[in-house]
């Protein structure tokens, strides 16, 4: 699996609800709230996450990179 970008962890961690299809799912409702450029990273990311399995999946850590300590 590929590397995923820190924006798009942290877009995950804002959907993110424990499983790889209720995240897609969240996230794919959400799509006409965004303005175009959160918009154009969320398909990307939502690009990602259909092509990833729910094992790889379950293996992200999801933190939002602006709550880690330090």
């Amino acid at each position: 699996m590929n590397t995923l970008t820190v924006e798009q962890i942290n877009i995950i961690s804002i959907y993110h609800m424990g499983a790889r299809q209720s995240t897609i799912e969240d996230m794919t409702a959400a799509l006409q709230d965004m303005d175009s450029d959160i918009q154009q990273l969320a398909r990307r990311t939502l690009d990602r996450l259909h092509a990833m399995s729910d094992e790889e999946y379950s293996q992200l850590s999801i933190d939002p990179s602006d709550e880690q300590d330090g």
